[in-house]
């Protein structure tokens, strides 16, 4: 914008304004001139009053435009045919800069519009909602899923599940719940996620909600199939040699009993033979109570009693409960504990069950290695989270086996009961974390416990 013009004209107000002063002192220290004073006394005042209102004029555009913007208001436009042309020209470039801050205003309705249909058309429900409930976003995905229209408080919800509310207003950031409900007739597993924002001074909370009844279903059917394949094997391997071990037993006294021979005329061999077949029936049917014992263990976890558990305390109390099989094992061990006070929560009965797993597997690991190590460490992660891993520099697991390795009663170990890490990862899903694995091959493995 030229100013230029403005420069001039106030100049020459100003100019005008000097001179008409000039004049007017000189004529009063001059007698006789008393009209001609008081013309120039009014035209003074003329000349102070439209300064004034040329000054004022721009103050109240500018002010006028702000005011605009502060409101929020800005459809209007302002006159450009004033005889100043100076004024013209600043509302000339006010309207300019109205028309830029509405096309501003209508790139981010657009934007607006195209995430409030994504959000509409995304297949997972979502839910926003500030402190008091009010609930300012429901999609349709989450309409379809609780079976409800437009809702205006999340506590709107309790005719769907009271539950499902106590879940909404209780996850923090990062939190997860898991909630089975009947809704309209239909069984439904919903997942629950939950992130906590700020949004321009105010906080809310948003909540996805997914029903993945169909995804446990082949879950749980996969997890089935592999169970029974398992046990079809463990039970086969028993029976199959208690079956054919009693049908040869059975033959070789039926053949004694239709020759009419005594009893004690059988030989010695055949006693000895006799002997071992019932030997290896019982040591046979014996392996397979040890394995229903084992298949009662894991799907009968207690309850944890949670209690706050010094990490590094713990972490010492493993390594010298295993320091003769590391000792034998010609295994180097330490422990890093970051901070050193750290603690978690947690019931150490059954955490050092799962401890005493991955460390035994840890130091039985190796095969050649000669700089053998396996260390424990504990941290807290990105999200704060307390973790604990056992990490080893041995032989690795392939990815195969990798798949596997929680699948109850699967084992690479030839006298492996293949129960641990099924074990070890339910105890940690009662402790509302997880067990996670990453290994490669001839490279080592780290178990991970995430609380």
């Amino acid at each position: 914008m030229d100013f230029s013009n403005t420069r001039k004209a106030i100049l020459f107000r100003v100019g005008t304004l000097t001179v008409t002063i000039f004049l007017l002192s000189w004529l009063i220290f001059n007698d006789g001139y008393f009209v001609t004073e008081l013309v120039l006394f009014v035209l003074l005042g003329l000349q102070i009053i439209s300064l004034i209102k040329s000054l004022e004029r721009n103050n109240e555009e500018l002010i006028s435009f702000l005011d605009s913007i502060r409101h929020d208001d800005i459809s209007h436009n302002y006159r450009t045919d004033f005889k100043n042309e100076d004024t013209n020209r600043l509302n000339n470039e006010l309207n300019k800069a109205l028309k830029d801050l509405r096309e501003v205003r209508k790139e981010k309705e657009a934007d607006f519009q195209y995430l409030k249909n994504i959000v509409q058309h995304v297949g997972i429900g979502l839910i926003t909602f500030n402190r008091t409930g009010k609930v300012q976003i429901i999609n349709t995905a989450a309409k379809k899923l609780l079976r409800v229209n437009n809702i205006d408080n999340i506590k709107d919800l309790s005719s769907v599940s009271e539950n499902l509310v106590d879940i909404f207003l209780r996850l923090k950031t990062g939190g997860r719940d898991l909630i089975r409900l009947e809704i309209g007739g239909d069984i439904v597993q919903l997942a629950i996620y939950a992130i906590e924002l700020t949004l321009r001074g105010e906080e809310f909370k948003l909540v996805s909600v997914q029903n993945i009844q169909n995804e446990l279903e082949e879950k749980e059917m996969e997890a089935w199939q592999n169970l029974v394949r398992v046990l079809t094997h463990e039970i086969m391997n028993s029976v199959t040699p208690i079956s054919s071990l009693a049908n040869t037993v059975e033959d070789e006294l039926n053949e004694q009993l239709n020759n009419d021979q005594e009893i004690n005329q059988i030989s010695n061999e055949e006693i000895a033979d006799l002997h071992l077949a019932i030997q290896t029936i019982k040591k046979r049917s014996q392996g397979l109570i040890r394995f229903v014992q084992d298949f009662r263990n894991l799907t009968h976890i207690p309850k944890p009693k949670i209690a706050e558990i010094n990490v590094k305390e713990l972490l010492k109390e493993m390594l010298m409960l295993h320091k003769r099989e590391i000792e034998d094992n010609k295994v180097n061990a330490n422990i890093r504990v970051d901070p050193a006070n750290m603690t978690i929560n947690a019931d150490k009965e059954l955490i050092e069950q799962v401890l005493i797993n991955l460390i035994k597997n840890a130091t039985q690991a190796f095969d050649e290695q000669t700089n053998r190590l396996v260390e424990l460490n504990a941290y807290f992660d990105e999200k704060s989270r307390p973790v604990i891993s056992v990490k080893d520099n041995g032989n690795g697991i392939d990815d195969e086996a990798l798949e596997k390795i929680f699948i109850p009663f699967f084992t690479t170990k030839k006298n492996g009961s293949g129960i641990g890490l099924s074990l070890s990862r339910q105890i940690m899903r009662q402790h509302q974390g997880m067990l996670g694995v990453k290994s490669k091959m001839d490279e080592g493995t780290e178990f991970f416990l995430r609380f």
